[in-house]
């Protein structure tokens, strides 16, 4: 991460809202990890009330073995452009041996030259801004994943039902 912090955003409030925010993170590919975190975090800045729910292979986000090692694969990604010119990458090379190495590099690289953290480092700073993390129980008994694997902070491993419960009211995205 560059000598820059990257916090929730500031509006000139810490009175917290009222409003709740629930975003089931069930991606577990680099560029769809962060839709949920930034939309998490810059609730946060808002003073909404912020719970991240990890299914599938979101679980690669919160467990401590694969977190910084989730990947890119320009494999069906027709909209993929290089960071170079915006050049859109031919669709024929994205399958190449090779290719979801160097395009996890390219994006890697991308996100911290304009210094945004890595996806442990977010998750660190969206806990550290009030946010909480939960892990899907059907999803750990599918992957055999006990709370030790998982990131310290996440809170608990709870159903789909449970997180339904919790967040009632919230607006609730799916990514």
């Amino acid at each position: 991460m560059s000598d820059e912090t990257f916090f929730a955003p500031d509006f000139g409030s810490d009175e917290p809202t009222g409003r709740k925010l629930a975003i089931i993170c069930s991606k577990g590919n680099l560029d769809m990890a962060y839709p949920g975190l930034i939309l998490g975090n810059a609730a946060l800045g808002e003073g909404v009330q912020v719970d991240l729910f990890f299914t599938f292979w979101g679980f690669d986000m919160i467990m401590t073995e694969r977190a910084d090692d989730m990947a890119f694969s320009p494999a069906g990604n027709a909209a993929m452009r290089l960071p170079v010119g915006n050049l859109r990458m031919p669709q024929s090379l994205a399958p190449a041996p090779g290719m979801t190495a160097l395009a996890t590099r390219m994006l890697k690289r991308s996100i911290a030259d304009i210094g945004v953290p890595t996806v442990p480092e977010f998750l660190d700073q969206i806990v550290a801004s009030g946010g909480r993390l939960w892990a899907c129980r059907m999803s750990a008994d599918m992957f055999h994943v006990d709370k030790e694997d998982l990131r310290d902070d996440v809170e608990a491993i709870i159903s789909a039902s449970d997180f339904i419960e919790m967040t009632e009211g919230a607006q609730l995205l799916f990514i």
